[in-house]
């Protein structure tokens, strides 16, 4: 959006003639600053061509803001809160029409395959899904931000490609609402969308954060919940109590002040909570923490029965 606006309003002109919408709106959240104004300067760059087919809206800053139900009651109301209450966007959306939600890398990828060709796209991607992909990298690297990658390259290769500055110990892969992996099974595992969703993993939003090596796994699985329970839409007991819950017990290990049946009460939890909410919001934070469970399971248990970790020798007791 910021980088390459026009082919973004390339693409949507394409899936707007394709589903035969005479409107289309860009759905920005409004702290990406740079990719609003340059969106807005594209828009008014094409203005002759495109007349009032295509507006570009700020979007309320929240994690959930971004969902598709959120983002079409947005533009309909003003208030950006999920919902699983039929009918779906596509069947009655913006204005009561049927509407397509489709996140702009896509939308700039069938702008280049109108130009290219589809046999063009299919000659990148080394495993089971063609074409390449945007993925954010993070952590203790050299070089953090964004890197176009071939899909198949392996985490590994990303690593090397971004300047892994350091030991790292596990790797969280597809953002908030993906998992964490260690270092060791993810080093040579495919960025592939299909060969991770085989492995209970998932490519999500492309996100690859490396964790170094002398960070406690706990404290930062504690700190992601914590932003995922606070970004809730408050709309529904499963998301606002039962992830406050689980932010609340996993923040009560992570600082050494764990309640005797904290570890055994988010192994329940986690099980219970997908699927109960309006959106899946608490889906995706139950997955995470499950994850983590597995990833960190020694460093949980060091917390739960010793408020002790391998990073911290021993953990201050909580006022």
């Amino acid at each position: 959006m910021a980088a390459r606006p026009h082919l973004v309003l390339d693409g949507v002109l394409l899936a707007a003639d394709a589903v035969g919408a005479d409107r289309a709106h860009l759905y920005v959240g409004r702290d990406h600053r740079v990719a609003v104004a340059a969106l807005r300067r594209a828009v008014a760059e094409r203005r002759g061509e495109l007349g009032r087919r295509v507006s570009v809206v700020e979007a309320p800053a929240g994690y959930v803001s971004g969902e598709e139900t959120a983002a079409v009651r947005y533009l309909n109301e003003g208030g950006a809160r999920p919902s699983s209450t039929p009918p779906r966007p596509f069947q009655r959306g913006v204005g009561g029409r049927a509407t397509l939600v489709q996140n702009v890398e896509s939308l700039a990828a069938a702008a280049l395959i109108a130009r290219f060709g589809d046999g063009w796209y299919r000659s990148a991607g080394r495993d089971q899904t063609r074409g390449s992909a945007l993925v954010t990298v993070s952590g203790p690297v050299a070089h953090p931000g964004v890197q176009e990658i071939e899909l198949g390259t392996t985490v590994g290769e990303v690593a090397t490609t971004a300047g892994l500055a350091g030991p790292a110990r596990a790797v969280l892969l597809g953002g908030y609402f993906g998992a964490w992996a260690t270092i060791e099974e993810a080093w040579q595992l495919p960025l592939d969308p299909a060969r991770m969703r085989a492995m209970s993993l998932a490519f999500g939003c492309g996100i690859v954060a490396f964790l170094p090596a002398d960070v406690c796994g706990v404290d930062a699985t504690a700190r992601v919940v914590s932003s995922m329970a606070a970004a809730s839409a408050g709309q529904c007991g499963p998301c606002v109590f039962g992830l406050g819950a689980i932010a609340a017990a996993t923040g009560r290990l992570a600082r050494g002040a764990a309640q005797p049946d904290d570890l055994q009460r988010l192994a329940r939890w986690v099980s219970q909570l997908p699927g109960r909410g309006a959106c899946r919001h608490p889906d995706g934070a139950a997955g995470f923490v499950r994850s983590a469970l597995r990833v960190f399971a020694q460093e949980f248990s060091l917390h739960q029965h010793h408020r002790r970790c391998s990073h911290v020798q021993l953990l201050r007791r909580a006022a």
